[in-house]
C-alpha cells in the first residue's frame, strides 16, 4: 500500500524502516578503499550516558584499533571517543571488506569492554575538496562543541598516529 507524503513523494508506510536495514556501506566497485578515507560515526544503543569515556574502556578501544591496524585491516589516523559515540577516519586495504572490518571491531569491543553498539553505523567517503585534515579538526573539536572541555588538546580520549 502506497501513501502520499507531505513532500509530494509517493512512499511506502514502512519506507524508513526498510531503508535503515539495508544501508550500503561498501564503496562502489570503481572506488579503491585503500586510496580513500572514510569518516565513521558509531553510536551506542543507549544515548546520553557515558559508556566510552572511561580509561579501561578507552584502553580496549585504542588497543584493538591499533591491533587491527598492525594486521593491516585498516589505517586509522584518528579515533576520538565521546561519552556515547565514537568518531574515526579510516582507509582499508583492497583485500578486506570495510563493513566486515568495522563489524568485527565492534563485535570485539562489545565483548571485551561490554559496549552495546547500535546495530549499524554512519560512514561517509571523503570526496573532492573534503580534506582529511579538516575532518580531523572537526572530530577533534567534537568534545569542545559538546561543552566537555575548553580546548581539544585537553581531551584524553583521542588516539592520533603520533600517540603510537
Amino acid at each position: 500500500m502506497k501513501t502520499d507524503s507531505r513532500d509530494g513523494w509517493e512512499s511506502h508506510p514502512y519506507r524508513d524502516v526498510i531503508g535503515r536495514r539495508s544501508l550500503p556501506h561498501d564503496p562502489p566497485l570503481f572506488v579503491d578503499p585503500s586510496k580513500e578515507i572514510f569518516f565513521y560515526n558509531n553510536l551506542l544503543q543507549k544515548r546520553d550516558t557515558n559508556q566510552l569515556c572511561h580509561p579501561e574502556v578507552a584502553s580496549v578501544l585504542f588497543q584493538s584499533m591499533q591491533f587491527y591496524q598492525r594486521q593491516q585491516r585498516w589505517f586509522v589516523p584518528i579515533l576520538l571517543l565521546m561519552p556515547d559515540h565514537v568518531h574515526f577516519l579510516a582507509s582499508f586495504s583492497m583485500d578486506v571488506k570495510m563493513t566486515n572490518v568495522v563489524a568485527s571491531w565492534k563485535r570485539f569491543t562489545s565483548n571485551h569492554a561490554k559496549i552495546k553498539w547500535q546495530r549499524d553505523f554512519f560512514d561517509h567517503r571523503l570526496r573532492g575538496n573534503e580534506g582529511w585534515r579538516e575532518k580531523c579538526d572537526y572530530i577533534l573539536q567534537n568534545p569542545v562543541r559538546a561543552g566537555l572541555i575548553g580546548k581539544y588538546e585537553d581531551w584524553p580520549y583521542v588516539l592520533l598516529p603520533a600517540d603510537g
